[in-house]
């Protein structure tokens, strides 16, 4: 996919991975870019930027992404790629609460499959479309001391896997955003479930948003289900599908030399 004349609606727009990828799509001479935030302040600076349109929106609501997408339609134009980047990091442990899990839920997967429920029929009456949803390594490997957050990440693969499979034949494109540690708030401050999800996470290297939107455009333009911001990853998923009980082991050895480091 070309971004140039495009509309893109980009949700988690006012930070981070959100707003770089909102830049680098203005950069690529996108026709109009809709940023999407509950942060409604920086959503506006981040529209601002890009000559873009602001939308406060909770995306765990199924009522806040339908408005987002039927305004954008009728204000904007036609919605030629949705980005699903808004995410959480919450519920570390087997002691975090069930507020914690349901809202990683809500966010982390649901926002995903609300988007593509107002919108793929949109689409499919045009021909065609795109989703971006940002679904982390996290989805593919889980994710050391962040409970919820690795398996909820695992269920939006496992979506984009269905929604492709399902309507690739009738237009809808999908890209899988996974990339390990990026340098968000989600992975500074002093967050609490920081300390040993971060340090797992970061083993490869913390990147940079606007390398990551970098990345993303050129998968977009290859259309790659897949697009990885650390080549590591790749080797990681084919040891954890080559042996998963060796994989297993490594992994719990590598939470013990965490656990070790975090605590000293």
């Amino acid at each position: 996919m070309e971004l140039r004349d495009k509309v893109v609606v980009v949700t988690g727009a006012a930070s981070g991975i959100g707003k770089a990828l909102a830049g680098r799509f203005c950069a690529e001479g996108a026709k109009r870019i809709v940023a999407v935030d509950l942060d409604d302040a920086g959503a506006r600076a981040t529209a601002g930027a890009v000559g873009g349109v602001a939308m406060a929106a909770d995306v765990s609501r199924e009522s806040d992404v339908a408005r987002v997408i039927e305004k954008t339609e009728d204000d904007v134009g036609q919605i030629d790629l949705f980005c699903s980047n808004a995410g959480i990091a919450a519920g570390s442990e087997l002691d975090s609460d069930d507020a914690e899990w349901q809202r990683s839920w809500e966010v982390n997967v649901m926002a995903h499959v609300y988007a593509a429920r107002h919108l793929v029929p949109r689409m499919l009456a045009r021909g065609g479309g795109y989703f971006l949803n940002t679904s982390s390594a996290a989805g593919l490997l889980n994710q050391i001391g962040g409970a919820a957050y690795g398996v909820t990440k695992h269920a939006a693969v496992g979506f984009g896997e269905w929604l492709a499979l399902s309507y690739a034949h009738r237009g809808i494109r999908v890209s899988l955003l996974c990339p390990q540690a990026v340098r968000t708030a989600m992975t500074t401050g002093d967050a609490a479930e920081g300390g040993v999800g971060v340090a797992a996470a970061s083993g490869d290297g913390m990147m940079e948003p606007e390398d990551v939107a970098e990345i993303v455009v050129e998968g977009l333009r290859e259309e790659r289900f897949v697009i990885l911001t650390h080549p590591e990853v790749l080797e990681y998923m084919r040891r954890k599908t080559g042996d998963y009980d060796r994989w297993i082991r490594g992994m719990n050895r590598l939470h013990q030399r965490i656990l070790a480091l975090v605590s000293a």
